[in-house]
């Protein structure tokens, strides 16, 4: 249950500390006061929509901080894998919002919004004019249903799911095999030739081109090699003049000075090894010299080869490396095509047996909800005689639709206030009060089988009064003795039942501010007594104080 709101710079409040009782929690003020602030606060520190809006005209930011007290739920696991400290029973749940930024916080931890949703199904359950709104939509009728006989249908329920996803996929897979087949003869012939033109050029390697090109520049200069290399040649090793003839002289004069100074060994080795390594250059030369060749057949063949990449190039891409991709591209679109054409019949085969298996478990789905439709309804029409509906009927319709994600059922209910009107679809026909006590009848319903421990009503009251006013009021007390209920109202027989009764005043003096009281004693009296007469006199006084006394 929620123990505590703290509110600082929201809104139109400066700061704020509301500690909540375990029951019945009642909240009411003058219209216009801002007593919704209070429960959009606790809506809002769950939601991962945050208008800036809520900072306090000339504040930095806003902090929302709610405490709950944590009795039902094993909380360790989750805590402990998203580095959330356990501080026993409580969870303090802390959202700031500034103009640049949204941070939420569980025991002071950073956390993402998908842990703050999970919190809110486990903790609180909102009833606003949103969530009335959701209420009259037929989706939100098949999800109470399923809900209410989940102990039963659940398992088939979630089997059915995960293989409609399937079969969703397998009818994706179909449609982009038949697309993928539906290609034209000319689509084919023109992928075979792209992939035909590029295999002719039996392209060896993405580097092909550049040792070609290597390739080329030689053999259009081989002339120019020859004449350049075989001319260092012999300036190293010809007959007359050479250089090997010049360092023949240096070495045997270095040998001689060798004799007298033996200190100079190493230097007389390293001459010779350059001697050596220059024998050995002039060596590669003349070979390279007489191996050139002027192979003018090779060079055709290489321009030729270029020829063909660049055509390619132009036409598959920039490179080599761009070409051999389209290749692969050409080739896989081409398998595809094949392939889907060979696939298609086997899809359409598995389909086939998943919707019959479908249709199976949609069958036994249906007959379980027009089961627990009929026992629900009897409890919800039964619930409503006692919100002073006497003459409510209420039925759940269950038509058949095709196949989809819940099943193959349309559930929606209906609903005649009179005994002389047919049933007619709830959007259609309830009041705002009727709606109202229709909500709360399923709430109570469904109270005894949920964990959830606070329930948060926005002016349920709305469009009622009298008897049914009365009737409303026992059953929130009813509901409370197992759930904690936050509640704004404008009724004060409901208020005249709050364990906790807070009073919401919109002050308008240097500025405009929202100020909460926890009303007791003869401020509480006063307060029921303008909520019933409209002006505090004697009469509205010495009602409000019966009101206290049933």
């Amino acid at each position: 249950m929620i123990k505590q709101l703290k509110l600082k710079n929201y809104i139109l409040i400066d700061e704020l500390c509301a500690n909540f009782d375990n029951r019945l929690n009642i909240i009411t003020g003058e219209t216009g006061a801002g007593k919704s602030i209070l429960l959009s606060a606790i809506d809002l520190v769950f939601s991962a929509r945050v208008s800036k809006d809520v900072i306090k005209t000339g504040c930095d930011k806003a902090t929302i901080e709610i405490t709950i007290e944590n009795t039902k739920h094993n909380l360790s696991k989750l805590f402990d894998e998203n580095g959330i400290d356990n501080l026993g029973s409580e969870i303090i749940i802390t959202k700031e919002i500034t103009q640049s930024s949204v941070r939420s916080r569980i025991n002071g931890t950073l956390v993402n919004q998908e842990l703050l949703k999970s919190l809110r199904t486990l903790f609180v359950d909102i009833h606003s004019q949103h969530q009335t709104y959701t209420f009259l939509q037929p989706q939100y009728h098949i999800n109470l249903l399923d809900a209410y006989g989940r102990d039963d249908y659940g398992t088939i329920l979630n089997e059915y799911k995960d293989k409609f996803k399937k079969y969703e996929e397998l009818k994706k897979q179909l449609e982009t095999a038949k697309n993928s087949a539906s290609a034209t003869e000319s689509q084919i012939e023109f992928l075979k030739f792209q992939i035909n033109e590029i295999e002719e050029a039996n392209i060896q390697s993405e580097t092909e081109e550049d040792e070609l090109s290597k390739e080329l520049e030689i053999l259009a200069n081989a002339e120019k090699l020859k004449e350049l290399t075989g001319s260092s040649y012999w300036a190293i090793n010809g007959d007359d003049g050479s250089i090997l003839e010049a360092l023949a002289k240096i070495k045997m004069d270095i040998s001689k000075a060798v004799d007298f100074d033996n200190s100079l060994e190493d230097t007389y080795s390293q001459f010779l090894d350059a001697v050596e390594n220059l024998k050995d250059i002039s060596s590669n030369l003349r070979d390279y010299s007489q191996n050139l060749d002027n192979d003018t057949q090779r060079l055709d063949e290489i321009q030729e080869r270029l020829f063909t990449f660049d055509k390619l190039k132009r036409k598959y891409g920039g490179t080599l490396e761009e070409v051999l991709k389209s290749y692969q591209n050409f080739s896989e679109e081409l398998s595809n095509i094949e392939f889907s054409t060979q696939n298609i019949e086997n899809l359409e085969l598995e389909i086939s047996k998943q919707e019959k298996e479908l249709k199976e478990l949609a069958a036994k789905i249906t007959e379980s909800r027009e089961n627990y439709a009929q026992v629900l309804s009897v409890l919800i029409q039964d619930k409503l005689t006692v919100l002073e509906l006497p003459k409510a009927k209420f039925e759940i319709k269950i038509t058949p639709k095709e196949l989809g994600v819940n099943g193959a059922d349309n559930v929606e209910f209906m609903i005649s206030t009179n005994v002389s009107e047919d049933l007619k679809p709830l959007a259609k026909v309830a009041s705002g009060g009727e709606i109202s006590r229709v909500m709360l009848a399923i709430k109570s319903i469904f109270a005894t089988n949920d964990d959830i421990d606070t329930v948060i009503f926005d002016e349920i009251d709305t469009g009622i009064s009298g008897k049914a006013s009365q009737s409303v009021a026992d059953e929130i007390v009813e509901l409370s003795k197992s759930h904690q209920i936050i509640i704004i109202t404008h009724q004060a027989i409901i208020a005249s039942k709050a364990d906790k009764h807070f009073y919401v005043r919109k002050s308008q003096e240097d500025e405009t501010k929202v100020e909460v009281y926890v009303l007791i004693g003869d401020n509480r009296v006063k307060a029921l007594a303008e909520l019933a007469g409209g002006e505090i006199n004697e009469q509205s006084i010495e009602f409000a104080k019966s009101l206290l006394a049933q």
